[in-house]
C-alpha cells in the first residue's frame, strides 16, 4: 500500500492537478478543469453558510503527494455541525446525524489509479490534523462507480445510504 502525504491545495498545484481533468471519467465524474479551481476557492474562503439543513464550519482542499513529492491525488470538502440525509425532490431534510461530519470529494491521477493511491488519501484525509475534530467523514458515489466504491471500502468506509438518492448518489461513511 502507497503512502501519501497531505499539503493544502496551493495554486502552484495546478498546472499537475488540472490536466487531470481531461480524463473523460473524470470530467465524467466531477466536471472539468473549473473543479480544481472552485476547491480551490472554496477553501480559502470565509465560510458561515447552511447547506441542505446543515451548517458549513470550514473547507479543507489537499494534494496527496507521494513519497517522491509527485501529486497523486486531490481532496477536499466542507466541515459540517451535523449530517443530513436530504430528499432533494421535496427539498427538506428527511434525517438529521448529529456529528460534526466531512463530506468530500477527491479525484486520482489517472496514471495512478489502481495502485492504491485512493485509498491512501482516504485514510490520509481522516488521519490529518485539520481534521481531527471530524467524527465522520462522508462520500457521495454514483453506483456505476465500482472503482470509487472498492478505495472506499478499501480505506473502511461503509454504506450510510444503500438505494441512490434522487441525484443518483449513494453515500458511504466512516465515524470515528
Amino acid at each position: 500500500m502507497p503512502r501519501v502525504r497531505l499539503v493544502p491545495f496551493q495554486p502552484e498545484h495546478l498546472p499537475a492537478v488540472l490536466p487531470w481533468f481531461d480524463d473523460p471519467e473524470t470530467q465524467r465524474r466531477l466536471g472539468g478543469r473549473e473543479w480544481p479551481q472552485r476547491e480551490f476557492a472554496l477553501s480559502t474562503a470565509a465560510r458561515d453558510e447552511e447547506f441542505r439543513g446543515r451548517r458549513v464550519l470550514r473547507a479543507h482542499s489537499f494534494v496527496a503527494l507521494d513519497d517522491a513529492d509527485r501529486p497523486v491525488a486531490q481532496i477536499g470538502g466542507d466541515v459540517y455541525d451535523r449530517w443530513t440525509l436530504w430528499d432533494p425532490a421535496a427539498e427538506r431534510v428527511v434525517e438529521v446525524l448529529e456529528r460534526r461530519t466531512m463530506g468530500s470529494a477527491y479525484v486520482v491521477a489517472p496514471p495512478c489509479r489502481g495502485h492504491g493511491y485512493g485509498s491512501a488519501t482516504l485514510r490520509a484525509l481522516v488521519a490529518a490534523p485539520e481534521t481531527a475534530d471530524v467524527e465522520q467523514f462522508v462520500l457521495g458515489v454514483e453506483p456505476d462507480n465500482a472503482a470509487s466504491l472498492r478505495v472506499a471500502a478499501a480505506a473502511g468506509f461503509t454504506p450510510l445510504t444503500t438505494e441512490p438518492d434522487t441525484e443518483d448518489m449513494v453515500y458511504l461513511h466512516l465515524v470515528r
